[in-house]
């Protein structure tokens, strides 16, 4: 049986892992060193020089997250918006366009549009479920660059992978897809037609809150050498820690995938019984209107639920600040259940845009923790509206 035809969990486990030649120890060393010796001048062992350039354990991480993704080439960054700046960078040039979600994720959107916009990097926010709309955003703008989130953060909009693709395709751009809230176990973007995925690695392929990175994964060898050359070239990689760190997460990721997947089922389903809640928001409610396309390009619907309040903002803020197992912090995709007010927190960076947030809107983490003592928790929570 051949690496891309493995099942998920053997690649995420074996992909770059090859047990240490000297000692046979099964786990890879992890390896600090910011230099290597020479064997006279260029002579390099193995193609190893400098930290910043090659280190084997974030080649160990890299090899893992393509094996992962079914890439050919992964790169692994400091951060997911680290990954994200170096991706665009390699790949436009001042002048360029960007097409994306209108609901992109806030850090994106202040990425793309404060930080590149002032290199002349142009974009456009788009309903990614508006066929006519996106091509006509591409034609007009010249995009050479469409970027998709799927599901969306936080609005958990799903956007349809292979049709985008054909759409981007078809005017000459690429196909970016942020794969962090479905991860690498229930979606494969690469297959779909996507041409680069991103990831923050933080989220549920690191997937225990100890550990900060991003990747890029692509399968075109020019793609992966314009990428390299900035990863290269900046140096906003990760550092060996982090990488022991991601790639000890990734090992896990079906297991915890799995438990996240059920968990957040039987949370969407008590919230939305609540007189209290105007809206869930989880794919895999079969009136939600990206369900049919989940269930098509997606082996489950993931540890995410947004829910929005009848109360309104005092609601939203009121929950937030009372529950106990749901923490009320940053970040996502953690084993331990984690609340957010996106409108002030993750998402405050587009409050007066068209990609701005609900005000009554909370966005759950649900974790691996037994659903009822979840579900208690948000039932002492509702106690206090």
């Amino acid at each position: 049986m051949t690496e891309n035809h493995q099942g998920a969990n053997t690649r995420f486990v074996h992909a770059g892992q090859e047990f240490e030649p000297v000692t046979g120890a099964v786990v890879p060393p992890l390896h600090f060193s910011s230099t290597y010796a020479q064997d006279g001048i260029g002579g390099l062992r193995n193609g190893y020089e400098y930290g910043r350039g090659t280190n084997p354990t974030r080649d160990a991480l890299q090899a893992q997250l393509a094996g992962a993704e079914f890439g050919t080439h992964a790169f692994s960054f400091s951060s997911g918006l680290a990954a994200e700046d170096s991706l665009i960078r390699a790949i436009l040039r001042p002048g360029d366009h960007i097409v994306l979600g209108n609901d992109a994720y806030g850090g994106t959107f202040r990425l793309i549009d404060r930080v590149l916009g002032d290199w002349g990097i142009g974009n456009t926010p788009v309903n990614m479920a508006d066929e006519a709309a996106l091509a006509a955003a591409i034609e007009k703008n010249k995009a050479k660059l469409v970027w998709v989130e799927t599901p969306s953060n936080p609005m958990m909009t799903i956007t349809d992978i292979a049709k985008v693709a054909e759409i981007a395709h078809a005017a000459g751009a690429l196909l970016v897809v942020d794969n962090t809230f479905a991860s690498p176990f229930l979606q494969q973007p690469l297959t779909l037609g996507a041409d680069i995925v991103v990831h923050s690695t933080t989220k549920y392929i690191g997937g225990h809150s100890d550990v900060v990175g991003g990747a890029v994964i692509v399968k075109d060898a020019q793609l992966a050498e314009k990428i390299g050359f900035i990863q290269f070239a900046v140096g906003a990689v990760s550092g060996p820690m982090d990488a022991f760190l991601t790639t000890r997460g990734l090992k896990t990721l079906g297991v915890r995938m799995r438990a996240h997947s059920e968990n957040a089922a039987q949370v969407a389903g008590w919230l939305r019984e609540r007189s209290e809640v105007e809206r869930v928001l989880y794919p895999g409610f079969e009136d939600h209107p990206g369900h049919e396309i989940a269930k098509k390009q997606m082996s489950g619907f993931g540890g995410m639920v947004s829910v929005q309040f009848t109360g309104g903002e005092s609601a939203a803020r009121k929950i937030a600040e009372s529950t106990k197992l749901f923490t009320l912090a940053e970040s996502l995709g953690g084993i331990e259940s984690l609340m957010n007010y996106p409108s002030e927190m993750t998402h405050a960076s587009v409050k007066g845009t068209e990609l701005a947030v609900p005000v009554n809107l909370l966005r759950l983490s649900v974790g691996i923790e037994d659903p009822a003592d979840l579900i208690e928790d948000l039932d002492k929570a509702f106690a206090n509206l």
